[in-house]
């Protein structure tokens, strides 16, 4: 089964959170957003263009491996838990992203706690595609 690439997209209320708090991030080539097991920074939005995201065992073999959609939200399991990014991003060639900091976007939760539903929507969704994919 094809994992969900809409797993990662976020409703337009969070987006445009979002996008009133982050920095825009050029990607005038492809671009490396994040590595697998690197601290979490913050979050990277893909506002328009493709992306792709991967996983990779210890040996270096691709294990898991999704095209990103306009609207995605890149590295929001790790900054959320604390922990390294499980995965590694790629923003493609021309794609409109931006970041958020972990500071910036950890102020926004505390000023709009109403966007934490919508970030656990995101969140949710995120799961069922890993599950989908591991069966």
């Amino acid at each position: 089964m094809q994992p969900d690439s809409s797993a990662f997209v976020a409703d337009p209320e969070l987006l445009q959170a979002f996008q009133e708090h982050s920095t825009p991030f050029p990607c005038d080539t492809d671009r490396l957003l994040f590595q697998q097991d690197a601290p979490a920074e913050g979050v990277y939005i893909l506002h328009e263009g493709q992306g792709k995201l991967t996983m990779n065992a210890h040996d270096g073999r691709t294990i898991f491996s999704i095209e990103t959609l306009p609207g995605s939200v890149l590295g929001l399991p790790a900054l959320v838990s604390d922990q390294p990014y499980s995965l590694s991003a790629v923003a493609r060639a021309g794609a409109r992203v931006s970041f958020v900091s972990r500071a910036e976007f950890f102020a926004l939760m505390h000023a709009q706690p109403a966007l934490s539903l919508k970030m656990l929507q995101v969140l949710a969704a995120e799961v069922r595609t890993a599950r989908q994919a591991l069966s």
